[in-house]
């Protein structure tokens, strides 16, 4: 039997979907307390760090068995969605706190990959791999980012925010390139998803993308107005370690 076979099919705000739900409440907490306790200390860095080793030591092992024969399809499993170097900054921020991967954490995970979390497109259910994968991809993101910006308050600033940007535009038009190339969908560029989303309220291709570009700016830069806002004295800039 492959070991794909799942027990049944995904469904939104199923019994997995709410359990998951409940996880990630729980892991934000969780989040918020373990960065605040270690803020500071000597065991940041190790703390830190050890989440940094946790994230690829999850998600790597799930990511090749969707890579191996008999489970390749080069429509889904190409590592090239956003979430996929989504994890990976999330990793390299833990480990090194640089500004950019921080950056690039706060606003995609605490932006682009709820989205997957309310509206998810999913067909496997628990405990197929490949939910495993999906859910622990995106829970691990969203839990990074708050460590970071809540537990160990490391801001966003505005030069994070304008290397986003950047990144993210880049990423947008390689990855159109390569669907057009490869006949795929990834990141849902070239086209909408079968399945409901919040792309369906923002218009025909290619306008969706455009207004969803537009729209991430203005929320990212409205989400990086209240860490940036106050007296220069009391902002904390994204330290490096």
């Amino acid at each position: 039997m492959s070991p794909w076979a799942s027990s049944g099919r995904f469904e939104t705000l199923g019994a997995s979907h709410l359990a998951v739900w409940g996880l990630f409440v729980m892991g934000v907490v969780l989040m918020v307390l373990l960065g605040r306790r270690v803020r500071g200390t000597e065991r940041a860095v190790a703390v830190s760090r050890l989440f940094a080793l946790s994230i690829p030591a999850l998600l790597v092992p799930l990511q090749v068995v969707d890579l191996l024969p008999g489970n390749y399809d080069v429509h889904t499993t190409l590592p090239v969605q956003l979430c996929d170097l989504a994890w990976i900054a999330a990793a390299v921020a833990l480990w090194t706190g640089h500004r950019v991967p921080v950056a690039l954490v706060y606003y995609w995970g605490l932006l682009l990959t709820p989205q997957a979390l309310l509206t998810p497109t999913l067909g496997a259910d628990f405990p197929d791999p490949r939910f495993l994968a999906f859910w622990g991809i995106h829970l691990m993101i969203v839990w990074a980012a708050v460590y970071l910006t809540w537990g160990l308050g490391l801001r966003p600033t505005w030069r994070g925010y304008a290397s986003t940007m950047a990144i993210t535009l880049v990423w947008l038009v390689s990855v159109f390139a390569f669907n057009e190339l490869a006949g795929t969908n990834y990141g849902y560029v070239n086209d909408k998803p079968g399945t409901a989303t919040i792309l369906d309220y923002l218009g025909p291709w290619p306008w969706y993308v455009a207004v969803e570009i537009a729209l991430v700016a203005v929320v990212w830069a409205l989400m990086t107005l209240p860490w940036q806002s106050g007296h220069p004295a009391d902002r904390e800039a994204v330290r490096t370690r």
